[in-house]
């Protein structure tokens, strides 16, 4: 699949006359609890050639793309991208920290993350993982009957909120050290673990009732 995702990127090179200077994985094959029919999601930061930039019309700063092939690409112009770090947006700040790197012929990537704390802004990305894990947890954990692999989706930015908060830095992209960092064991790390064999072990999973112990340990 990786030969694949470059091929890809090869051809958007190709037929958009762009240079892609970074690309990575996001989503859940990045955090670490990806099912085996998980969606690849690549994201990408790109150039224009030189008259682009001194075009004065306004004029198109991003890509989207969904391959049949399961492949999500992604992409923002450099330019897009400097200005939401500047603005410290944490899909940004984990794009520069995804464990999955497809490209990273240059120096743009590593620069970036050389002044990452400089422009990283605390409560800015701790208000953007707790509206996520606040949405999430309405949205699919508070009925009846529930999808447990949307438990992830409140777990992960809810422990990204608690690592920025005592650690003053942007949360890991990877699950995993989060939920050692803040469960290292015990009836909730149990509960947790086992919903994470069975998700990554397989597709969609079961629908069932609210796991009452995440549930209390979220609220």
């Amino acid at each position: 699949m990786v030969d694949l995702i470059n091929e890809e990127l090869l051809r958007l090179e190709q037929e958009q006359d762009i240079k892609i200077l970074y690309a990575v994985e996001s989503g859940s094959r990045a955090w670490g609890f990806a099912s085996t029919d998980s969606d690849w999601d690549v994201r990408y930061i790109y150039i224009h050639k030189t008259d682009w930039y001194l075009s004065v019309n306004e004029q198109k700063d991003s890509y989207e793309e969904i391959l049949p092939n399961d492949i999500d690409l992604s992409g923002w112009e450099l330019r897009k991208a400097l200005l939401l770090f500047k603005k410290s947006n944490p899909p940004m700040l984990e794009w520069l920290n995804s464990p999955i790197v497809y490209k990273e012929d240059y120096s743009t990537a590593q620069s970036l993350r050389s002044m990452l704390q400089t422009y990283f802004r605390p409560k800015s990305c701790i208000y953007h993982y707790l509206h996520m894990a606040r949405k999430n947890y309405s949205q699919y954990i508070l009925k009846d009957t529930v999808r447990h692999k949307k438990y992830f989706y409140v777990l992960r930015p809810v422990l990204a909120c608690r690592w920025i908060e005592e650690k003053g830095t942007m949360a890991p992209v990877e699950f995993e050290v989060l939920l050692n960092e803040f469960l290292p064991n015990g009836p909730v790390r149990d509960e947790v673990d086992k919903l994470l064999v069975k998700k990554t072990a397989g597709g969609e999973m079961d629908e069932g009732p609210p796991i009452i112990l995440l549930n209390d340990y979220l609220s």
